[in-house]
């Protein structure tokens, strides 16, 4: 009932008002589409951004004053106790650590509490309405360690100032029980920072989260509005045909009441035109909306797919600086290391949003590049899994090859390849081997990549490169890695892959049941349609 007055009360609008109307929606509408898309894609970016500033770069400064507080203030005390060094020595380096520890905790503070650093107006309005992320309970645990690193560092410099005094007037004793206490004191800071670090990785990962449910949000308000924008199109252009229908109607009544026959015969027709336009109209929307979801569901599963490496390489990061703090071996030199490493995976994950994002459209750009140098990012980016693995990585190329072609994607399939011989090889006992082999002929590039994990099972060898075939649990694999390296390798690299258990020679070794992928690609891209 409610449907009919809405028709009724549209029939009665004037045609040109109908026309103005549905002008308005459909284009009123695509400038919504479009702004909301682009508020989708700058918020989560800005987001993300705002996740590294706030979360990472504080770590780094937290731990540089631990170092401070290690290398110039407890080593210094205890060079000078000893005599390493004199007093006039030491007063430099206390001084200049004192200096670095003030910097780097002032800027750790401004970079904690500075309002530059918070989410979008976008995100705190979607948090706001769809009630995403969870206050902030450890925030006076926070403020509680930050007061008691200040009167920490105004207690050591006392102590520290005691000692040297001390020192001057040559009381060893004195000094070497202040020189203990302000040991103490520098392990009771260290122990606070490192709770302040939990507590910044702890919150990345919950911001991370609130992040990718503010995305999925306002995914969905997009989906309303393109649903809204159609349906509402959908009904006034059906009243526009409709006012058609009775113009047409009317005037063809006017001028020729005498063929009445031949009219029924026509609306009969024309009855069953429109009962098969719209079951026509029905199965495209039907096939579309099926489509949209499928390329949606894949685009997910791409990005989930390849963001599982970069993750764990980041976890092994995280671990390996925490173990070589315990162990006392953690130097500048080694955090700037590894800073850097995780800095490239991070920005590696994000170059992975916009890279599936366009994996199915054919008008993007191609580039040259280096081959070795794709084959390197891709084992750089698995180094820390491959280490802690003890696997063995060597690549065999006498002359760098430059190919036409996109470098992500090419880099993706290194990457999946790698992954999977990672997961063949940890439950070997024997030297763990994966080796890449490039020739070039004339109007060929052949790569070869072998390893010594025993090969694939000759029921499951024909279906690997099938979608969402996989032989390892549901939380280690998805079954569309090697699917979609065929797609890239095939249809945007115009070559081919295949992949076959063989005896093969491996650093000087000869192995049985090896797993080689070969994969061919044109020198020149045009090549292909030659051949």
């Amino acid at each position: 009932m409610k449907i009919k007055n809405i028709f009724s009360f549209i029939d009665k609008i004037s045609f040109t008002y109908k026309t103005s109307i549905l002008l308005f929606i459909i284009i009123g509408g695509m400038i919504l589409i479009i702004i909301l898309s682009q508020i989708s894609i700058y918020t989560v970016k800005h987001d993300f951004d705002i996740l590294f500033e706030k979360r990472t770069k504080p770590i780094i400064k937290l731990e540089a004053i631990k170092d401070a507080y290690v290398v110039n203030i407890h080593d210094t005390l205890h060079d000078v106790y000893h005599k390493n060094i004199t007093l006039e020595q030491s007063y430099d380096v206390l001084n200049l650590g004192k200096q670095l520890i003030e910097k780097n905790w002032n800027k750790y503070l401004e970079i904690t509490f500075s309002k530059e650093y918070e989410t979008s107006l976008v995100t705190k309005i979607i948090k706001k309405f769809f009630i995403i992320g969870i206050p902030d309970k450890n925030k006076i645990l926070q403020n509680s360690i930050i007061s008691n690193i200040n009167d920490k560092n105004k207690n050591i410099e006392v102590i520290v100032n005691e000692i040297i005094s001390e020192l001057s007037n040559k009381n060893y004793d004195a000094a070497s029980s202040l020189i203990e206490h302000v040991n103490i004191e520098i392990n009771t800071i260290s122990i606070y920072i490192t709770n302040l670090t939990n507590y910044d990785l702890k919150m990345a990962i919950s911001e991370r989260k609130d992040t990718q449910n503010v995305f999925n949000t306002l995914s969905m308000i997009l989906n309303i509005s393109i649903v809204w924008v159609f349906l509402f199109s959908i009904i006034l252009s059906i009243v526009i045909i409709i006012h058609f229908k009775r113009l047409h109607f009317g005037l063809e009544e006017a001028v020729n009441e005498k063929t009445k026959e031949l009219q029924a015969l026509n609306d009969s027709l024309e009855k069953r035109i429109q009962n098969e336009v719209a079951g026509s109209r029905k199965k495209d929307l039907i096939m579309f909306q099926q489509s949209r979801l499928a390329s949606l569901g894949e685009m997910i599963a791409n990005i989930a797919h390849q963001w599982r490496q970069p993750l764990g390489s980041l976890m092994m990061i995280v671990q390996g600086i925490q173990t070589k703090m315990e162990l006392g071996k953690l130097t500048p030199e080694i955090v700037e290391e590894k800073v850097n490493d995780a800095i490239l995976l991070a920005n590696n994950m994000s170059n992975t949003l916009e890279d599936f994002k366009s994996f199915f459209k054919p008008n993007r750009d191609e580039e040259e590049f280096s081959l070795k140098d794709c084959i390197k990012n891709s084992f750089e980016l698995s180094k820390y899994v491959l280490d802690k693995e003890k696997i063995e990585f060597h690549l065999k190329i006498l002359h760098d090859v430059k190919i036409h072609g996109f470098y992500n994607e090419l880099s993706h399939v290194f990457l999946n390849i790698i992954t999977n011989s990672k997961d063949a090889l940890i439950s070997k006992e024997h030297k763990r081997l994966i080796e890449i082999t490039v020739k070039k002929s004339k109007n060929k590039i052949r790569i070869n990549i072998v390893d010594n994990g025993g090969g694939i099972n000759a029921k499951v060898l024909p279906h690997i490169f099938e979608p969402y075939y996989t032989t390892k649990y549901k939380s280690a694999g998805t079954g569309i890695g090697l699917y979609m390296s065929k797609q890239i390798i095939e249809k945007h690299m115009l070559g081919t892959i295949d992949c076959k258990n063989v005896y093969y020679k491996i650093a000087n070794q000869n192995f049985e049941n090896c797993t080689l992928f070969t994969i061919t690609i044109p020198a020149n891209k045009g090549d292909k349609n030659n051949d």
